[in-house]
């Protein structure tokens, strides 16, 4: 600056010393003009330093948005294909194959429906009926809404379609609607446009038609197949680490699900993944190999593709027959030497003899759950205890009438008893009595049966004095009769 204030003044003296060497041959005006182009020079030097200085730190900016453009680009292109994990590995992990994935779960979880506004409900009637709504013009959980095109000419939800119910949640952090409560499963009596009607497809829990009273499900998903079950969802990490094929459960987020559950079934998700224990259950048994050969594996039903509808997913022999499942070409899975699988022990035994493959270790995985054949079994075990209640409830009511009976007998018997009892004591007395009396007469008796053997004994010895006499007497009348 000092510098800069130095030259500044030796060009005002040479300027100042030029103007007064000249100033012989030179008119006024020049000398004026000269002056003031000089002092302008001096006063738009100030300004031209600003903006040289301000070109400056835009080229850095520019040089730094360059840079950041670069490192977008990269991060665009790391989060739509991933990353590359080993130095020989492809991208993985990425947008793409998340779409891939979603793709997956959306053909086994079929058609859905977010974010139906709960309107009114007759939970009181038989059959009950809720009404919902359209959801709302600002769509799901600040996302913006779907574009209309024919929307307005086509229901919410295909008529008398089975639908299973849930209620939804806004989630706090990510900030769209989750569902959260399961409501039952529904078929849809009447929709259009603008709301739609749903009847139970059967008996509805109590603890669900308490959640819809409490308005506690004013958002519903209306799901037409139910969600399917997994083992990554309740993974905090999908990298397999040392004892789990999987990777690390998440103990946390499997406790707050599971709260009511039993400590065996929170035990077998805590588990999921881990080292084969010696006691687990055939069912869970599953083995991890690794290809030695490359090794070809058919998984498309030969000649044969069929819906779902026609016969199922997949034919005797498990390859798949749905089109959607199939995997298309030759209906064959290449699996290069290193290539590591997880199969069950009976697929993991096939290959092991088939010295295609070695193995790497036996893992306890939980059977997944059929939520559909779950809960269908789960309405008829309810509907099956509800009739032995509702027998249950009449033995009993039959069994408190006998008991009440019963009460009543032994009130009844009691006063008999006492009643018996008084009788008893009296019966005891009069007994006693009787047998004083019976005493005395058979001491009465034994006398009078003495005195009579004491008289007997007396006449019969009188009888022989009558005798000894009237035989005297007959001697005696025989001696004077002379009859001997």
């Amino acid at each position: 600056m000092i510098i800069l204030a130095s030259v500044l003044f030796l060009l005002l003296v040479g300027f100042a010393v030029v103007v007064w060497k000249a100033a012989s041959n030179w008119r006024w005006f020049n000398i004026v003009a000269i002056v003031l182009t000089m002092f302008l020079a001096i006063a738009f030097l100030f300004p031209t330093a600003v903006v040289l200085k301000s070109r400056s730190a835009w080229h850095k900016i520019q040089a730094d948005l360059e840079k950041q453009v670069v490192d977008l680009q990269g991060e665009t292109k790391r989060i739509k294909l991933g990353e590359v994990v080993g130095a020989d590995s492809a991208r993985s992990g990425g947008l793409v194959d998340l779409q891939s994935e979603l793709g997956a779960l959306a053909l086994e979880a079929g058609r859905r429906w977010r974010n139906l506004q709960y309107k009114s409900g007759n939970l009181n009637a038989k059959p009950i009926s809720i009404l919902l709504g359209a959801p709302p013009v600002a769509g799901i959980g600040g996302q913006p809404a779907e574009p209309a095109g024919d929307a307005a000419n086509k229901p919410l939800v295909p008529d008398q379609t089975l639908v299973y119910g849930f209620s939804e949640v806004e989630d706090d952090e990510s900030l769209v609607m989750a569902p959260m409560f399961y409501l039952g499963e529904f078929i849809v009596q009447a929709s259009n446009a603008n709301e739609l009607t749903l009847v139970p497809a059967g008996p509805l829990e109590d603890n669900q038609v308490e959640y819809i009273k409490q308005g506690k499900a004013r958002s519903w998903l209306l799901c037409e197949l139910l969600p399917p079950d997994g083992h990554y969802p309740f993974l905090a990490s999908d990298e397999p680490e040392t004892g789990n094929c999987l990777g690390s459960v998440d103990e946390a987020l499997v406790k707050s699900l599971l709260v009511e559950a039993s400590e065996q079934t929170q035990r077998a998700y805590l588990d999921d993944g881990r080292s084969k224990d010696p006691d687990d259950p055939p069912a869970t048994h599953w083995v991890e190999v690794q290809f030695t050969k490359k090794h070809k594996i058919q998984v498309d039903s030969p000649g044969q593709q069929r819906s779902l509808i026609d016969g199922g997913f997949y034919d005797g022999s498990g390859r798949a027959l749905d089109a959607a499942l199939q995997h298309g070409a030759d209906g064959y899975i290449t699996f290069e030497i290193g290539d590591k699988v997880l199969l069950k022990i009976e697929g993991a035994t096939e290959l092991l003899n088939s010295d295609v493959a070695k193995k790497l270790g036996d893992y306890f995985l939980r059977p997944l759950n059929d939520y559909g054949f779950l809960f269908s079994r789960i309405r008829l075990n309810l509907i099956k205890l509800a009739d032995q209640n509702k027998e249950l409830t009449s033995e009993k009511a039959v069994l408190e009438e006998m008991f009440g009976k019963t009460q009543q007998m032994l009130v009844n018997n009691q006063i008999i008893k006492n009643k018996l009892e008084l009788d008893l004591k009296q019966f005891e007395v009069e007994r006693e009595s009787i047998r004083e009396y019976s005493e005395n007469l058979t001491a009465e008796a034994e006398e009078m049966f003495d005195e009579m053997n004491r008289l007997e004994q007396e006449n019969a010895e009188l009888e022989q004095q009558i005798e000894q006499k009237h035989l005297k007497i007959e001697r005696q009348l025989d001696a004077l009769t002379g009859t001997r």
